[in-house]
């Protein structure tokens, strides 16, 4: 399986000037798109309130976007919060116009819930949606403090620790759960924190020993100082396939020989592959699709962007659209037994 992980890794489409060259799109459509998006509005929801990580991605993606999208539409960014995202998801998949003009951005893990059971409130499929791409997909890691004694996996098996939650449903809390189910961890989850900042003052204050589901990227960007003193040990990484910055540390999908097993945690690691997606409504016409995707592409090369992501910290990884429609196809396409397995890894047991 380790080759179908390894397609999961970003394949960028061609650019947008080069979709009619290429033969991608027949001319008459790619006129048709320029005619549909000239002096149109292109809405982009936020399902969080302003100021987080996925409003920060989109206000940033929204500055180059409508130069790539034929036709130059405006694009705008509305805030759309509730629920945990789950608001504008409903939305995108129930009430937004089906013509191209609407995408939204929303938790990743939100749109894997009802496959997992957890239908309360959900009114979406999210293999239905039009995936348009993810800005970046994520690693996460275990770290542990070095005063711990905990440096490695094997330790982590052998030694009882405490590890730190925001709450259910967050990777903090899943991700935790999902390890000591399948290694039989002597872990103890201590949630209620508000936040990765609350979760590393405890871990100074010795409360916890340290955290799994910590974005590798946020641990480099705002916590990188205890790296460089040693403080810390980063045990696992927790992704469909290893970061460049990790290449000695064990990756959790090759750690797991039983197919089934390996199959279900694809199914709740895959949130990984799109920690900043954005999609679009079902139904919406085919080549408008097509032209939102390569231009959603072709920002994810443009110099500009790039260099402006740089300077806000945000990483980008990105994940094209069709990659990610893919991925839910086959996610989707899971036998309920590994649904099952997957089910009962994220389960608490007292």
């Amino acid at each position: 399986m380790g080759s179908m992980f390894a397609a999961w890794r970003m394949r960028l489409c061609v650019p947008v000037a080069a979709i009619l060259a290429a033969g991608l799109l027949p001319a008459g459509a790619a006129d048709a798109v320029a005619d549909f998006y000239a002096g149109k509005t292109l809405r982009v929801l936020v399902g969080f309130g302003p100021g987080g990580g996925y409003d920060l991605y989109a206000r940033t993606l929204a500055r180059y976007l409508g130069k790539s999208v034929p036709g130059e539409p405006t694009v705008v960014v509305q805030n759309v919060p509730g629920a945990g995202s789950l608001k504008v998801v409903n939305y995108l998949a129930n009430a937004a116009p089906r013509d191209g003009t609407v995408l939204a951005t929303f938790a990743r893990g939100i749109v894997f819930e009802p496959l997992l059971g957890h239908t309360e409130g959900t009114q979406f499929d999210a293999a239905r949606l039009n995936w348009i791409g993810s800005i970046s997909n994520e690693v996460s890691v275990c770290a542990l403090m070095a005063a711990s004694g905990i440096a490695t996996l094997t330790d982590m098996q052998a030694h009882p620790f405490k590890i730190g939650a925001s709450g259910a449903g967050a990777d903090s809390d899943i991700f935790p759960i999902v390890l000591r189910n399948l290694f039989h961890l002597p872990m103890k989850l201590v949630s209620g924190y508000q936040g990765g900042a609350e979760m590393v003052l405890a871990m100074r204050r010795r409360e916890i020993d340290g955290r799994c589901g910590w974005s590798w990227t946020s641990l480099k960007s705002r916590d990188k100082a205890m790296l460089d003193a040693h403080e810390i040990a980063v045990t696992l990484q927790i992704a469909l396939a290893k970061h460049e910055d990790l290449p000695d540390v064990p990756l959790v999908m090759d750690l797991v020989g039983d197919p089934q097993k390996l199959a279900a945690l694809k199914l709740l690691v895959s949130r990984q592959q799109i920690a900043r997606p954005f999609a679009a409504p079902p139904e919406v016409p085919a080549e408008r699709i097509a032209a939102l995707r390569h231009a959603f592409d072709a920002v994810m090369r443009d110099p500009e962007f790039l260099a402006e992501a740089q300077r806000l910290a945000l990483e980008v990884r990105p994940v094209a659209g069709a990659e990610v429609q893919k991925l839910f196809g086959e996610i989707h396409a899971s036998p309920p037994a590994v649904v099952k397995i997957a089910a009962e890894l994220i389960r608490e047991v007292p």
